[in-house]
């Protein structure tokens, strides 16, 4: 019988749970920091899935064949280090974190010096609504080997890339200064835009110069996720500055989006909303920005 250990159990590790335990792998187990609060998301979502949380990370992962690494950026190494000490011999363990090249090989030192097997995985879109079967980017000189594994656990959509550790991050986080930057540089333009009454205006142009579509309720959801998960962008954004820094370039976008997602993390309160101006409405209130409407904007 196949044992699978989540390291972090908040929305990814939850939809990891949920799509194994329907694919039939029954004996899961997790392990979460967060769990040291009863009213925490991850202890939520262990009552939720009826899983009791383990009394740590080794004993979580304990026996177990595959381990699911799915914690915020900045706790890409803890994790490895603290499931490290009680890893089986040739366990998968596949590290979903949005961390930097530098510290995805500090955290497979930790895991292949306990003999584990560790895959770097990049998720290359949101988890939903493709769950399990969203794209995911594997790397590292396990990642051929677990690829042909990975259908087995619902990940049909799992592509190998490079053997070495650090390429999948890169490709990660470089795509993550345009897709969080695109989330922060909406939000800006829209919290301005509905101070001066000309928010469907600047919407309305952007099929001038990209696709035409539905801006509005595009970025509806770009604000909205900043607000749900500005606090883990902030994290990841951070990891994306050093992976552009260390590519000898100087991170000033990076950096700014790290502000902005920081910033809008704490006003998450806000939704939901029913519209986009609704939601921008929301924010300015929460935020107490004052601004005196003069445009035809709705």
């Amino acid at each position: 019988m196949t044992r699978v250990a989540l390291v972090g159990l908040g929305e990814v590790g939850r939809v990891f749970a949920e799509d194994l335990r329907a694919l039939g792998v029954t004996d899961l187990s997790a392990w979460d920091t967060a769990f040291a609060d009863d009213a925490s998301r991850a202890s939520r979502n262990a009552a939720a899935l009826g899983l009791a949380p383990a009394g740590s990370a080794a004993e979580a992962v304990a026996g177990a064949d595959l381990v699911v690494s799915a914690v915020t950026a900045m706790n890409c190494v803890p994790a490895a280090s603290s499931a490290a000490a009680g890893i089986d011999a040739g366990a998968w363990f596949f590290d979903l974190n949005s961390s930097s090249p530098g510290h995805k090989r500090e955290a497979a030192d930790a895991i292949h010096g306990a003999g584990g097997r560790y895959v770097e995985a990049a998720l290359m879109s949101p988890i939903e609504p493709r769950r399990l079967a969203s794209p995911f980017l594997l790397g590292g000189p396990h990642a051929a080997g677990f690829g042909r594994a990975a259908a087995g656990f619902g990940m049909s959509e799992a592509r190998v890339g490079a053997p070495e550790i650090g390429v999948a991050a890169a490709t990660k986080l470089c795509r993550s200064v345009v897709v969080k930057g695109l989330e922060s540089l909406l939000s800006e333009s829209l919290l301005a835009a509905r101070a001066y009454g000309v928010e469907d205006q600047v919407l309305a142009s952007l099929s001038n110069i990209l696709p035409e579509a539905d801006w509005e309720a595009i970025a509806g959801y770009f604000v909205s996720r900043s607000l749900q998960h500005g606090g883990r962008r902030a994290e990841e954004m951070e990891e994306a500055a050093a992976t552009v820094a260390d590519a000898g370039v100087e991170p000033w976008m990076a950096r700014a989006t790290v502000e902005r997602q920081r910033w809008a993390a704490r006003y998450g309160d806000v939704l939901p909303q029913p519209s986009t101006p609704a939601l921008i409405d929301a924010v300015r209130e929460a935020a107490g920005l004052a601004g005196t409407r003069t445009g035809e904007g709705s």
